[in-house]
């Protein structure tokens, strides 16, 4: 790799112009295009001290060989030249924009002589127009079917059409009346492109003008008694407002809007826009972008350039509604203009109906990055890339088929628990998961994550290695306690034949955290004389990953299949951690006073203040009238009674439909 350094240009020969550069390798490949109102500024701020940049960055200057730059005018030429160097060199460090899934849309080829509705997937086409996309293409099909009614145009590929015409006979759609059959002469090549033009007005959203104007010529048809006519019309108006319903109104004002929807993690962000037309959603398409070094706002301004941009760009609506502008949203707004060639509003919602819808599609957005990430653990080939990735980048003996993750939860070191959280084949083993509550007697009373993590860790292996030296006795005495640790005798389950609770070693066991957090697991099984389990961490902010004793990490690429599993590992064991510490710090809180009486347990408490509907009223009722709650006694309700009356503390909150108590008293 280069050092930045020997091709730095000198502070003095970068203008402080608006303009775009570009960063070449050793061999002349284009490697990263950008553009900056100051280049002087931006491009300085590549040369500082590596280790001050992010990682990504980092890599790619130390790949480069040269950087070279072109001044403009303006931040609008800025973003157009970026685009146009984008497309012609693909270079690998930009962000590229992949689809979810492929999108059928419904098309028409107004190109031809005699224009053709069809599905369509893939790259667009010149000289067809497009409609959706739509989730399903049996959306798109029923859709085209209720509207050949009104508009018959010719739906067939070009084989059928070239042989109807030839037996002078149309087909059935030609027959039933949802093809004006061009193929046999009914109409010319002019009059079945107006019906498709019309049809495209229509899809555009443009339907008020067709339904009135059916109306009309229905009620004037009634009005000449040709009912039969009338009728027809009838069912036309139908078909369309039918049309018209698989598409909810969701802006009231008619807008034509597209709307953007992201959702990010540590390493990709997922996007999802609606287009919508008239007020209703036409079309909804998705992508997922590794996010790389982009801030929010780059990803946003990227992502414009691609949907927007090049002759098979969407077409540019009104207004773009975006969760976060870019940071030359101006310049971004005028380029959008001049595509569009009239005034775009870009800009993020902040109330109303466009606020609601874009909540919508920010929660579909969340939806397709966690079906993107399932989909890559679920797929077998990833799972044995990912642990043949660890294997390598990691200098393991053999591929990690069991990982086990620890992660600790807290809240200022009250209520301390830990997760583990098991990975068998690169898939979640839940049934091997397991809670612990951190009890203060390791290194520093566990109220810090290293002491817990060190306390946690001797636990668990000082299990396994109980549980190895009593291989012969295979009796279980679970002491269900609530850490959720059962003692149990042997490491072989009778029934499934597997090992039992804390038995089966890991082959790699990962810590959410940095280096202290995987110098205190090490210390651990060393301490223990385990040597044979290699330690890892796995640290948040970039992503990581720590090995013991060493004093810099092990930086996996960022589309590595082993970073990816590490990840969901280790997001797996915060969730779970997180999830239980949630239940024990609720539990705390919403103690109530009736805790602690002799004799009534939780079914009782939570009968009693369903009954009286809150503490106080329990309080202030009598002997008699407590007894009048099923399974209450005369000798509880008089405990009761006593045990309240010693007791002066204010009422908790309760939910008077469950009984349950909600805050502390």
């Amino acid at each position: 790799m280069a050092d930045p350094s020997t091709y730095r240009p000198a502070p003095g020969t970068i203008p402080v112009d608006a303009g775009v550069y570009r960063f070449r390798d050793k061999d002349g490949r284009v490697i990263y295009v950008g553009k900056a109102k100051s280049l002087r500024q931006r491009l300085s701020s590549y040369f500082q001290d590596i280790s001050a940049l992010h990682p990504r960055t980092a890599t790619m200057v130390t790949t480069g060989a040269s950087v070279e730059w072109t001044t403009v005018a303006n931040e609008v030429e800025a973003l157009q030249l970026e685009y146009s160097w984008i497309k012609e060199f693909d270079p690998r460090f930009n962000v590229k924009y992949r689809d979810d899934k492929s999108y059928p849309y419904l098309a028409v080829t107004l190109g031809e002589e005699f224009p053709r509705a069809q599905v369509m997937r893939g790259a667009k086409r010149k000289g067809t127009r497009y409609f959706g996309p739509y989730a399903h293409a049996w959306a798109i099909r029923e859709t085209l079917d209720l509207l050949l009614r009104v508009f018959p145009m010719r739906t067939c590929s070009s084989g059928v059409f070239k042989r109807a015409g030839q037996v002078g006979r149309p087909c059935l759609l030609g027959y039933i009346d949802k093809c004006s059959a061009p193929c046999v002469g009914r109409v010319d090549a002019d009059e079945h492109r107006a019906i498709a033009i019309e049809f495209c007005d229509f899809m555009g959203g443009d339907t008020g003008k067709f339904v009135k104007r059916l109306e009309r010529q229905m009620k004037a048809a009634a009005g000449e008694l040709e009912f039969e006519q009338a009728a027809r019309l009838r069912d036309d108006i139908g078909a369309l407002q039918k049309a018209l319903e698989r598409s909810a109104v969701v802006l009231p004002d008619g807008t034509d809007a597209d709307v953007f929807g992201l959702a990010d993690d540590e390493l990709e962000a997922a996007v999802q826009v609606f287009h919508v037309r008239g007020g209703r959603v036409r079309g909804q398409r998705g992508w997922v972008a590794e996010k790389l070094e982009s801030e929010l706002p780059e990803v946003i301004e990227h992502l414009l350039q691609q949907v927007y941009g090049g002759e098979a760009g969407e077409a540019v609506p009104r207004e773009v509604l975006v969760p976060i502008l870019p940071d030359d949203h101006e310049a971004v707004e005028a380029w959008l203009s001049g595509l569009r060639g009239s005034r775009v509003s870009l800009r993020v919602p902040s109330r109303g109906d466009k606020r609601t819808l874009m909540d919508t599609v920010r929660r579909n957005a969340e939806q397709s990055l966690a079906r993107h990430k399932v989909a890559r653990a679920g797929d077998l080939t990833a799972r044995s890339q990912a642990l043949q990735d660890l294997q390598d980048h990691l200098h393991l003996d053999e591929a990690p088929l069991r990982i086990e993750c620890y992660d600790v939860s807290h809240v200022q070191g009250t209520q301390v628990v830990a997760s583990m959280v098991v990975f068998e084949d690169g898939l979640a083993r839940k049934s091997e998961y397991r809670r612990f509550i951190v009890r203060g007697d390791g290194e520093g009373g566990g109220l810090d994550d290293t002491a817990a993590m060190h306390e946690v860790l001797t636990r668990r292996f000082q299990r396994y290695l109980d549980e190895r030296e009593n291989a012969g006795d295979i009796e279980i005495a679970d002491d269900g306690g609530l850490d959720g640790e059962a003692r149990v005798g042997g490491p072989i389950d009778e029934v499934t034949g597997r090992p039992r609770k804390f038995a089966y070693p890991p082959n790699l066991v990962v810590v959410d955290g940095g280096l202290p957090q995987v110098n205190a697991a090490y210390a651990a099984l060393s301490a223990m004389g385990i040597d044979d389990v290699a330690v890892v961490g796995l640290a948040k902010r970039l992503e990581e990953v720590w090995v013991p004793q060493e004093d810099f990490p092990v930086i996996l690429p960022r589309t590595s299949d082993g970073l990816y599993l590490l990840q969901r590992v280790r997001d797996e064991a915060h969730r779970f951690a997180i999830t239980f510490h949630r239940q024990r710090r609720s539990k705390a809180m919403t103690a109530s006073q009736l805790d602690g009486i002799p004799g009534l347990g939780e079914a009782k408490r939570k009968a009693l203040l369903r009954h009286f509907g809150s503490l106080k009223r329990v309080r202030a009722a009598s002997v008699a009238e407590l007894q009048e709650v099923s399974g209450i006694g005369p000798s509880l309700a008089a405990t009761i009674a006593a045990e309240l009356s010693s007791q002066a503390a204010p009422e908790p909150a309760v939910n008077v439909m469950t009984g349950e108590v909600l805050s502390d008293p």
